[in-house]
């Protein structure tokens, strides 16, 4: 498999998903080195592990004794780190590529849909942990508990890896167990339509070796056929789940199912599920707004959450009525990438009526993606009609902004799946 890696390099380090490779790498005692275009909490999380960072892309990056590179996938072709190791010979991996290529050799569950694939993940991580099976995971954010944050190293043959549905890369994966979450459009620079969606998910169903759970209260979930696919419901769920919305208990009868499939005994997969306390930027208590130099323990609460897409705003803001009752709730929302505005522009219209302050920070451009520049986020703040929404062309001004609407005892969520968490870590640091 990796047996024979001296030295391995990282092209785009800061991604949360390559860094967990690094850090992979690093614990069976290979060296690592990496680079990235700008430096994160990320790459110094990673540095402090053992790799050594550099930033900014350089063909000088690639070590003399490097013999794999693992790169993300917007680090194209073109990208000089990439084009010196083709010229040397070095061998190349995606980040998928390389988790495809980990889970030949281990029994595979691969956690995968259009939302809550993190925190299910994490979910099925710490209850395997609890049970004592001590299994390998890969998550696509950081998890209270592991030391490692976006990775847990376990001595067993179980390998669960949070499966990315972008470009198919789910595909590359080799799963003895499959679960789906749910199945929407999105991604629309790589899928055609909803259909093109489906299929994908059916070919992961098709080339799996055991077991396919599926979401029952998922209508597009529903569309998937296979001898081995059986369904699930969030009323599969026993007891309570420590974080809060009904999303969260459909992600914890996910976990529950592909649990019990191993043989974990109803108790401890209870106890797991009641004690999660969440994940990174999913629905993540940051603290409280700090007034000037003063803490003030009736200011607001400011937290921070990965959605991005409309179902997952409205699910986030229902859960966020329901666990802060009475409470006003003050959202600065970050659009991801312009194509995807574009095309789902009329869902994210509907999205925000949970929310009664609304803060709009220009779209967050992905590097390598699709980009309509000529849609913005000003765009949104025409079409919405209602009062209380603002529109802030930098995070500074969102921030301005923000400190200028709250007051005591609301509830800030800043949101979205690019840089607008700096927001939430600002406000109350």
């Amino acid at each position: 498999m990796f047996d024979d890696v001296k030295h391995a390099h990282l092209v785009g380090a800061g991604g949360i998903g390559i860094s967990a490779v690094g850090k992979w790498l690093l614990s069976q005692g290979v060296v690592v080195s990496g680079s990235d275009a700008v430096q994160s909490s990320i790459t110094d999380d990673l540095a402090k592990c053992g790799a050594a960072i550099v930033i900014g892309h350089d063909a000088a990056n690639i070590p003399r004794d490097c013999d794999l590179v693992v790169y993300t996938e917007a680090a194209g072709e073109e990208n000089v780190e990439r084009i010196e190791a083709s010229r040397r010979g070095i061998r190349q991996l995606g980040h998928f590529g390389f988790l495809g290529e980990l889970s030949k050799g281990m029994r595979t569950i691969c956690i995968t849909g259009t939302h809550g694939k993190s925190t299910t993940t994490a979910m099925t991580g710490k209850i395997f942990e609890a049970s004592g099976l001590d299994p390998t995971v890969f998550v696509g954010s950081l998890v209270p508990g592991w030391e490692l944050g976006n990775l847990r190293v376990g001595k067993s043959d179980i390998l669960i890896i949070e499966g990315d549905e972008y470009k198919r890369k789910m595909l590359q994966l080799h799963p003895e167990t499959t679960l789906i979450t749910n199945i929407e459009l999105d991604h629309a620079d790589i899928y055609k339509d909803l259909d093109d969606v489906i299929a994908a998910f059916q070919q992961l169903v098709d080339k799996t070796t055991g077991m396919t759970f599926v979401n029952a209260d998922d209508v597009n979930s529903q569309h998937l056929l296979g001898e081995r696919v059986a369904l699930y419901s969030r009323s599969d769920v026993r007891g309570s789940v420590g974080v809060p919305g009904d999303f969260n208990r459909a992600n914890a009868a996910a976990a529950r199912v592909a649990t019990q499939a191993y043989g974990i005994a109803d108790d401890i997969i209870a106890k797991s599920l009641a004690a999660f306390s969440g994940i990174w930027r999913r629905f993540e208590r940051v603290g409280v707004l700090k007034w000037g130099q003063v803490w003030n323990r009736e200011s607001a609460e400011v937290i921070s959450d990965y959605a991005h897409h409309p179902t997952a705003i409205k699910a986030t803001l229902a859960a966020a009525k329901e666990f802060f009752p009475g409470r006003r709730i003050v959202l600065c929302f970050q659009p991801h990438q312009h194509n995807r505005t574009k095309e789902l522009f009329d869902d994210f219209v509907t999205a925000f009526g949970d929310a009664d302050v609304l803060v709009l920070a220009e779209i967050y451009g992905v590097k390598g993606r699709t980009e309509d520049n000529a849609i913005s986020s000003s765009d949104l703040l025409r079409a919405l009609h209602r009062d209380n929404v603002t529109y802030a062309k930098t995070l500074n001004d969102a921030e301005t902004q923000l400190r200028g609407v709250v007051k005591d005892g609301d509830v800030i969520i800043v949101m979205g799946a690019g840089d607008i968490d700096d927001v939430a870590r600002r406000l109350v640091d």
